[in-house]
């Protein structure tokens, strides 16, 4: 597939997008058409996209949110269609709901609600047993004891700090940390260099990190037998992440004491002392609008500049735009392959101001910047002669 940039582009949002991310595209170079059916890029949220058909035109998908099971990712790679999220837009939005829960329940307020609501109609008699009923609710204070976070991304390292500002001993697991995010976390943040470490010493527990093999059911009888009883489990990032048969033993048993999760379904209503939260995690408008912004961001930048940013399936990859003619190609991780692209370039007389390539995995993602003069967008023949490499999967001219 090959595409030449042109100055008009068409957005098709698949759901209701906030505003502020829409306007982005708001410079008469793009039109807004939820009904395209051949738009140069989509805005997502929540639409399932997986029985969908990609028009030859779409170049980009950005989700506005961090998961992105809603779309086909590998049936978009092999297309050569850049798949963005937005990890981190909403992530002050979970982290005050899991400071929330983890407080709320640690005190036994949602219970101690319910039951109060359920005092309707005694009229004068409220006061009376409300005084006479309290202690089947007293909780415990979080001051002083510890909590446990399973990865220290975006959201799991804004949680580890705050909880030690609510004076929390913290424990932190990320095997994977990144520099960005060790350069942001609390040096009072102990490390366990091993899960069970943290599993044995903590009295509440959240995990933040994508469901994966690896990660699937690792809160398990087994996981569970380390804990301390009673412990707190916080669940706001996959329901899959727990398996629910052994929690719902654990929790009769108490050794789990609580179980907040943000993914509630038929067993977990079924649960003793599971605490099920409607998928409110990043529902805040805060957060709806910071996802948008930074979704439509990202693809104006790549549509305009061949630049990537937090894309789930191309490497990331950035070279200033000074206006010259861009070559950006999206071809399998093969020997050589940079030299028969800057070879088919040379043929044209073309000389190279600059060039970056940057590969992940099977495939790699080029960008050469042209340093002759060149009048329209197109270079005769020259995206042709590149498709016609064995392992380009598109090219793009902008």
């Amino acid at each position: 597939m090959s595409t030449i940039a042109t100055k008009m582009k068409t957005i098709k949002p698949l759901n209701n997008i906030a505003e502020c991310g829409l306007n982005v595209f708001n410079n008469g170079n793009y039109t807004i058409d939820e009904n395209s059916d051949s738009p140069d890029a989509v805005v997502v949220r929540s639409f399932n996209m997986h029985n969908m058909e990609f028009d030859r035109n779409l170049k980009a998908i950005a989700r506005a949110g961090a998961g992105v099971n809603n779309i086909p990712v590998s049936k978009c790679t092999e297309q050569g269609i850049v798949v963005f999220n937005t990890p981190g837009a909403n992530a002050n939005a979970v982290k005050e709901l899991v400071l929330t829960t983890l407080m709320a329940s640690s005190r036994n307020l949602f219970a101690g609600v319910s039951w109060t609501k359920s005092l309707e109609g005694e009229g004068d008699q409220i006061p009376k047993l409300v005084e006479a009923g309290k202690k089947q609710f007293v909780g415990k204070e979080i001051k002083g004891k510890t909590l446990g976070v399973i990865g220290l991304g975006a959201i799991g390292a804004l949680v580890a700090n705050d909880a030690l500002d609510l004076d929390m001993d913290v424990i932190g697991f990320d095997p994977f940390i990144s520099v960005d995010t060790a350069w942001n976390l609390s040096r009072n943040v102990q490390r366990a260099m091993k899960m069970e470490e943290l599993f044995a010493n903590s009295d509440y527990i959240t995990v933040h990190v994508p469901l994966t093999d690896d990660t699937r059911g690792m809160f398990n009888e087994e996981t569970f037998s380390i804990m301390k009883p009673g412990v707190h489990i916080m669940n706001f990032s996959r329901g899959e992440l727990v398996n629910e048969d052994d929690m719902a033993v654990a929790l009769e048993s108490g050794k789990v004491g609580k179980y907040i999760t943000d993914f509630p379904n038929e067993k977990v209503l079924k649960m003793k002392n599971a605490v099920p939260i409607p998928h409110l995690g990043a529902s805040t408008k805060e957060s709806e609008e910071n996802c948008a912004l930074m979704a439509a961001r990202q693809v104006k930048e790549f549509l305009e500049t061949g630049n990537i940013r937090n894309s789930v399936n191309f490497p990331n990859a950035s070279l200033p735009y000074t206006g010259k003619r861009r070559v950006t190609a999206f071809h399998l991780n093969v020997p050589n392959m940079v030299g028969r692209i800057t070879g088919a370039i040379s043929d044209y007389n073309l000389n190279i101001a600059d060039m970056v390539n940057r590969s992940r995995g099977e495939y790699a993602y080029t960008m050469i910047d042209i340093d002759n003069k060149v009048n329209g967008d197109v270079i005769p023949g020259l995206i042709e002669k590149i498709t016609q490499i064995e392992g380009i999967v598109n090219v793009r001219v902008i």
